[in-house]
Order: structure tokens, then sequence, then C-alpha cells
């Protein structure tokens, strides 16, 4: 059976529950970040070394969790992920803290950059960033009707600070320094 149905060529596409709306519905444009979020993470494990930042299992339980809000973002009144993102908030935020534990504070802010994998994960960072305005706009947008989790929001917000923190720690392993931000 081919992957293609011809069912999109019109520029519709269909929510969990066969509704169909436009390619750019704030819907899909907020599930449709995420899946490449997930995508920009799974470029990460690749380069890692074992001499800091994330673990390849660390990595992976982001993309599944990360899979879980995409489904539900699909799904009008989707909340299936909501048990999974809140005990992975308390995940991230232990994550985060063993981290800032290995860095000195900065004094300055840093471009993205330094070695490959730090410069992966302040990408994966933007695009969480870009993850996070998107669900702001659909939960603004469906308020009233099939509201989106707020544990969503605040998985991703952790999310990006995370990849921040571990950036850093990349390049300190890697004897990096960070790019120090100029004016």
């Amino acid at each position: 059976m081919p992957i293609y149905t011809g069912t999109g060529d019109d520029g519709s596409t269909g929510l969990f529950g066969n509704r169909r709306v436009a390619k750019d519905d704030t819907r899909i444009t907020a599930y449709g970040t995420v899946d490449e979020l997930n995508s920009v993470i799974g470029l990460i494990a690749p380069d890692l070394g074992d001499n800091g930042g994330p673990t390849r299992a660390q990595l992976q339980a982001i993309q599944n969790a990360l899979f879980e809000i995409g489904a539900d973002l699909a799904t009008e009144g989707g909340t299936a992920s909501v048990p999974r993102v809140e005990k992975a908030i308390a995940e991230l935020e232990s994550w985060i803290d063993s981290s800032e534990d290995q860095l000195t504070p900065l004094k300055t802010f840093v471009l993205p950059g330094g070695s490959r994998v730090a410069a992966l994960l302040h990408l994966a960072r933007t695009v969480t960033r870009r993850a996070e305005r998107c669900y702001w706009t659909l939960r603004r947008e469906v308020a009233g009707s099939h509201p989106v989790p707020d544990s969503i929001g605040v998985y991703l917000n952790r999310l990006s600070d995370l990849c921040f923190s571990w950036a850093r720690l990349a390049n300190k392993a890697a004897g990096v320094e960070d790019v120090p931000w100029t004016r």
C-alpha cells in the first residue's frame, strides 16, 4: 500500500478524529513544529560522546514525550500525554539542575555554537522556543472549544532551558569555550 493518499492535494489534512483542516491551521503548525523539534533532537544522538551532556536514553525519553505531545496537539481535546508530560517536567528539571551544578555561572550572554553537539543543542533550543510559541498561539485560539493541556507549555519551556544548559555542558566536555556575546 502506498504512503500517499492524495487527500491532502487540496491543501487540507486530517486531524485525529477525521476532521479536515487547512495544512496551515494553527493546530497543524503547532504539532508540525513539535515534529520538527523531534527530528532535531534525533540529529544530536549520533554525535554524542561519553563525556558530558545528554545521553541517548535521555534524548529518546524526550523524543517519546514529544511524540505524545504531538498526538495530543493533533487531537482536539487531546490529553493522553498529560501523565507522561507531568512526570517528564520533573525529570527535565532534575537534568537541568544536574547540568547546572557542573557549570560556572554565566556572566554574559552566549552565542549559539562551540562544539558540534553544542551547536545542535542550541538549534534544538531555538526550535523548542518556536514550538512553545506555536503552542501558546494554539492555546489562545482554541481556549473555549478544545483547550490544550497546560503541561505541554510548561514542558516545552523546561526543554528549551535544558537544551541551553546541555549545550554549555557539551562545550565544557569538548574543551570548547562558550562563545560570548560582545557588543
